[in-house]
């Protein structure tokens, strides 16, 4: 009978280890390829890093312009608040002087031990002037009922003022709440733009930034921000004669638009140094005194609706299907507009930009 032997172990070493670790990482690469996880990010071309760029920008707009409109919501509310609450403070006053006059009444009435006018009227002295004492007395109790009919109301008024302050309070905290998540997309979207265009050599993220959410030239932006009145007539094709505004009002918004060539562009802002694209055709035309809503979505409708052919120097501009960029017209199919956090304001064309519409605000 043949002895059974258990099988010897074989340690590793030499070759046969070498050939395990490599098999072992090779295994381990594969399984971090299914799971996704610890790849290198892809490298990115220019062109796909100013498509993916645009977009968050255009994102973020989108959603400054929801914040736009949740702040003035929110002003709104908190203005009608103060209000109601001031209102109420003054009926209080008022109830406060009521109360202390019933107070006074009560106190009349206890010092003179509430008897019943019969009784006191066996125990007069002089039932004569008691007689003329007690017709006093009943004037003096329809004014007290009076003056409390008058406590009461002023209860119940204070009471509504109360509630709808309650109301208004619940809309101003629903308000704040709003502005919060539409800051904090902003702020994402616009921190990751800044990620992606890192990645980018000084040059690529030259030209990119130059190219995303606005054209013009950089040497044209300059001499129009230097006052150059060589760029506004450079804008006019040659042998035609500048267009005319619709009126002075548009003329001197369109003004006050060439003076802020070069300024910042800060989402919520509305002047006087840094805009966002609605703050700046609302302050353009708040310089020439006409008050325009604050959002791209209320501003497009603050006129009368314009076809592109038909578009003169101070026509607001709108792009995109959910109408979220504005810039304010020049003529000659340029614009000056507020784009992004990349770019300052600038004169570019209109056609850059999907259109969606256009008003004459005057």
């Amino acid at each position: 009978m043949a002895a059974h032997r258990k099988p010897r172990q074989r340690s590793l070493g030499g070759r046969t280890a070498r050939t395990a670790f490599t098999l072992a990482l090779a295994g381990a690469a594969t399984a971090t390829a299914f799971d996704g996880t610890g790849q290198a990010e892809p490298k990115l071309t220019t062109a796909q890093v100013k498509a993916k760029v645009d977009k968050l920008y255009q994102d973020a707009e989108a959603a400054t312009e929801k914040y736009n409109g949740a702040q003035e919501k929110a002003t709104a509310a908190e203005q009608r608040l103060r209000t109601l609450r001031d209102e109420a403070a003054r009926k209080e006053d008022k109830l406060n002087s009521a109360r202390e006059a019933l107070g006074s009444m009560a106190a009349a009435q206890y010092r003179d031990g509430g008897l019943d006018p019969a009784v006191q009227l066996a125990l007069s002295d002089d039932p004569d002037r008691y007689l003329d004492g007690a017709a006093f007395a009943e004037r003096a109790g329809d004014r007290q009922s009076a003056a409390v009919s008058r406590v009461r109301h002023q209860l119940r008024e204070i009471e509504q003022l109360r509630g709808a302050a309650r109301v208004e309070l619940s809309s101003l905290k629903a308000r704040q709440t709003e502005l919060k998540t539409h800051k904090k997309t902003i702020t994402d979207k616009l921190e990751s733009a800044r990620r992606l265009l890192s990645r980018l050599t000084a040059p690529e993220r030259a030209r990119v930034e130059a190219a995303t959410g606005g054209g013009g030239t950089t040497e044209r932006a300059s001499r129009a921000s230097r006052g150059s009145t060589g760029a506004r007539d450079s804008l006019q094709a040659p042998g035609t004669a500048p267009a005319a505004p619709a009126n002075s009002r548009a003329a001197a918004a369109v003004s006050f638009a060439y003076s802020k060539l070069g300024s910042p562009y800060v989402w919520g802002a509305t002047g006087p140094d840094a805009f966002d694209c609605s703050g700046l055709v609302l302050a353009a035309y708040r310089s020439a005194g006409i008050s325009l809503p604050r959002t791209t979505y209320a501003q497009i409708g603050a006129g009368r609706r314009v076809s592109r052919s038909q578009l003169l120097p101070g026509d607001l501009v709108f792009f995109y299907s959910g109408i979220t960029h504005v810039g304010l017209y020049i003529g000659n199919g340029q614009m000056i507009h507020a784009p992004n956090p990349s770019a300052p304001v600038r004169i570019a064309p209109i056609d850059e930009m999907p259109f969606a519409g256009a008003t004459r605000v005057v």
